[in-house]
């Protein structure tokens, strides 16, 4: 995963002091043409896990603008932001270089418009929909993710996501 040239430039001062960034995860669905609802994983090319695209908000960007630049970015197709589902903070991140990083991170519920989904900018190596209740192996995080986002309610939760 390329690391923004903000962050670059930001770490060149604070080292890998811990860092508070922004991020945007969108849970991204359409129906099929069965009408079943299926929604978009992506398979990370970093570690080989499957997720919702997710992705550092740019700085004076809107998190819902960077939702849909990341499906845009990542996966070449367009999207419409329908709502904020979650607002979470991570835990402390420390990644294998030693920077430090914790993040609000914003998840927002998605509408497919159009475009073949496939890996454009090589941050990761597949990209699929599948049908909800048949989603590939997530890690706990991204389970819960998808839970808040398929539970739909009609109020934005805040804090740490609910367990599964």
């Amino acid at each position: 995963m390329a690391t923004p040239d903000f962050i670059l430039e930001l770490r060149a001062h604070v080292g890998s002091m811990p860092l508070w960034l922004s991020g945007s995860a969108a849970g991204i669905h359409r129906l099929s043409a069965d009408g079943r609802t299926e929604w978009l994983f992506v398979r990370r090319a970093d570690n080989g896990r499957w997720s919702v695209l997710t992705g550092i908000v740019d700085p004076g960007e809107h998190p819902a603008e960077a939702a849909v630049r990341e499906a845009s970015e990542e996966a070449g197709i367009d999207v419409e932001v329908e709502r904020l589902v979650w607002q979470s903070v991570t835990d402390l991140v420390t990644y294998a270089n030693g920077d430090q990083t914790r993040y609000i991170n914003h998840i927002f519920r998605c509408r497919w418009l159009g475009g073949d989904p496939r890996p454009v900018d090589g941050e990761n190596t597949e990209v699929a929909f599948f049908p909800e209740g048949e989603f590939p192996p997530l890690s706990d995080e991204h389970t819960r993710i998808m839970a808040v986002l398929v539970a739909d309610a009609p109020e934005c939760g805040l804090g740490a996501l609910p367990h599964a």
